[in-house]
């Protein structure tokens, strides 16, 4: 018993060095079962009361002690220039080109996708090849020019074999993504398929339970409406899809019209 005391003893004394440094979460409802537990050790060690405050620490971010360089990025070519020779993340070792996005950098809409795929790495422009004409297609279906819009992805390089991003690709990749939205200052969000939408509004959901509702994507105090439907790659597959793609533009575009009367009027 008296082993066992000292190890709980010892495991205290960490917990408090642990807490000390502000890394650890200890949920409320364990409280109870450690005081219960282990109370006369706690009041010999004379630290009960210090676990309380720890109850309420969640996960800790570590402070941001500067700034990079492209945080302060006034328009899309500057940022371009200093984004494009990243090499934070494995992806900058394997990539052809880095693309960056493509269109309007004051556009009303931007049109994010997931990943560049192999045409897009080879020529470093976003939605290229069938399935960027297939977009092309689409929009101009609904009134629209790809000149009218700003076109980017979730991550910047191409993943090798046209694999799924990783969570610490996105995590690298993603504060790119935020800036260009910033310096475009949209006020509509088209998200296309499902591993970009789920990415961009934190959700496992699937695309069928996303797609044909809007979204209000907030960043840095800012609303914009995201409407989800499928990435033109997966009509080229799939062409049962198309009817509720066509369905999702003539929604997004209706409520852009109706934004637009509003603005203008």
């Amino acid at each position: 018993m008296k082993k066992s005391k000292n190890i709980v003893e010892e495991s205290i004394e960490y917990l408090k060095y642990i807490k000390d440094y502000r890394k650890i979460d200890i949920l409320k409802e364990n409280v109870s079962i450690i005081e219960a537990d282990y109370s006369d050790i706690l009041t010999d060690a004379e630290v009960k009361e210090e676990i309380e405050p720890t109850i309420y620490l969640t996960e800790q971010k570590e402070p941001k002690l500067f700034s990079e360089d492209w945080e302060e990025s006034t328009s899309l070519p500057e940022l371009d220039s200093k984004i494009n020779k990243c090499t934070k993340c494995r992806l900058g070792s394997t990539r052809k080109n880095f693309v960056f996005g493509k269109g309007n950098p004051s556009a009303d809409v931007v049109v994010i996708g997931e990943a560049p795929g192999g045409d897009e790495d080879g020529q470093g422009i976003r939605f290229v090849g069938r399935a960027g004409k297939l977009l092309t297609d689409i929009w101009e279906a609904i009134n629209f020019s790809r000149d009218d819009v700003f076109i980017c992805n979730i991550i910047k390089c191409r993943p090798p074999a046209n694999r799924n991003p990783l969570p610490d690709e996105i995590k690298q990749c993603e504060p790119y993504l935020f800036k260009q939205l910033k310096i475009i200052n949209p006020s509509f969000i088209l998200c296309v398929g499902t591993f970009a939408a789920q990415t961009l509004l934190k959700t496992k959901e699937p695309l069928g339970k996303l797609r044909g509702k809007f979204f209000d994507f907030t960043i840095e105090g800012k609303i914009i409406k995201t409407l989800i439907t499928y990435h033109p790659a997966a009509l080229l597959r799939n062409p049962n899809w198309k009817r509720p793609t066509w369905e999702d533009v003539q929604m997004f575009k209706k409520e852009y019209d109706k934004w637009k009367g509003q603005k203008n009027g």
